[in-house]
């Protein structure tokens, strides 16, 4: 699906992801303050968990021709993506406190 799309359209997709994503960062790092990775670094982390979830759907062959399919699991992927994230930094952090 991504690889059909023209290179404005696919801009266009990432700057709305990511302005969304930006969004959601903000409210994510106000809610996790020192856990959570701030708000540009959320932002990063969810749109690359977006991308990476319709990336992963279209791999095992799952047509996105539907746009509430393609942002199921597009958000899917992005919180799949922050959580495992900050399950890791909570896990290393806990680990290295005395």
């Amino acid at each position: 699906m991504l690889w059909n799309l023209d290179p404005g359209w696919l801009m266009m997709a990432i700057a709305f992801v990511a302005v969304m994503a930006f969004f959601f960062g903000a409210a994510l790092d106000a809610i996790m303050k020192d856990d959570g990775f701030g708000p540009t670094g959320n932002m990063a982390l969810f749109t690359a968990g977006f991308f990476g979830g319709v990336l992963v759907a279209n791999s095992y062959g799952i047509t996105l021709r539907d746009l509430q399919l393609a942002t199921a699991w597009g958000l899917g992927g992005a919180f799949a993506l922050i959580s495992v994230l900050a399950l890791i930094k909570a896990a290393i952090t806990r680990m290295l406190q005395p």
